[in-house]
This record gives C-alpha cells, structure tokens and sequence, in this order.
C-alpha cells in the first residue's frame, strides 16, 4: 500500500475505468548543467521582504541544484560572508555585485550587472 499514497495523486484527473491503474512518473527531471561559457548569469541586489537588508541575488543558472549550490558554496567563501541557495538562485548576505561579477567571470562565467 506504500504506492497507494493519496498525497502523490494530488491534482490527478482520474478515470472511470475500474482497470485503470495510476502510474507515478517523476516529471521534474533536472536538466544537464551548460557549460561555465554558456551559462548568462545576472547578479543584482534585493532587499524586499528582508527587513531592508540588502542580498546579491544570482539568477540565470542552467543545470543541476547540486552545481548551483558548489557554485553558490564557492562564492560565499570568496566573499566571506554567509547565503544560501534557493529557487534556483544564490542569495549572498550583503552588496557584493562587483566582486561576484569578478570572481564569476574568472570562473568563466558570461556574467552582467543587472541593476
């Protein structure tokens, strides 16, 4: 009964057929990290619903979430400062624009400013 689980067939039309069996099927594949040259990253900064305190936020990665957080590990540590990864974005506490866009294009990222 472990693969009867109601909270896996949430949102699921079913069918009248009583030999119709459910199959669960794993939609969100990741997709295959690009290559550094062929990533476009965009780093900027935010500050809603933070309290006013300003994060650099890096969005634009195409690729696997465990690449994006050794990428984002990377450049807290460069930084010196502490984030996260969430969403598909890295979340650096602070304004580091101009040396996240520094340290990334060193990486050979294809990086830009975005506000």
């Amino acid at each position: 009964m472990a693969g009867n689980d109601w909270k896996n067939r949430l949102g699921i039309v079913y069918s009248t057929n009583p030999s119709f069996n459910y199959n669960a099927t794993k939609e969100s594949e990741e997709s295959e990290t690009l290559n550094t040259s062929q990533q476009k990253l965009i780093v900027k900064i935010d500050r809603r619903h933070r309290g006013g305190k300003q994060v650099t936020l890096v969005t634009g990665f195409t690729g696997k979430e465990s690449d994006l957080e050794v990428l984002g590990k990377e450049l807290k540590r460069r930084c010196g400062t502490g984030g996260s990864v969430k969403d598909m974005e890295i979340i650096i506490q602070g304004d580091f624009r101009d040396k996240i866009l520094s340290i990334l294009n060193s990486l050979g990222y294809k990086a830009k400013r975005g506000n």
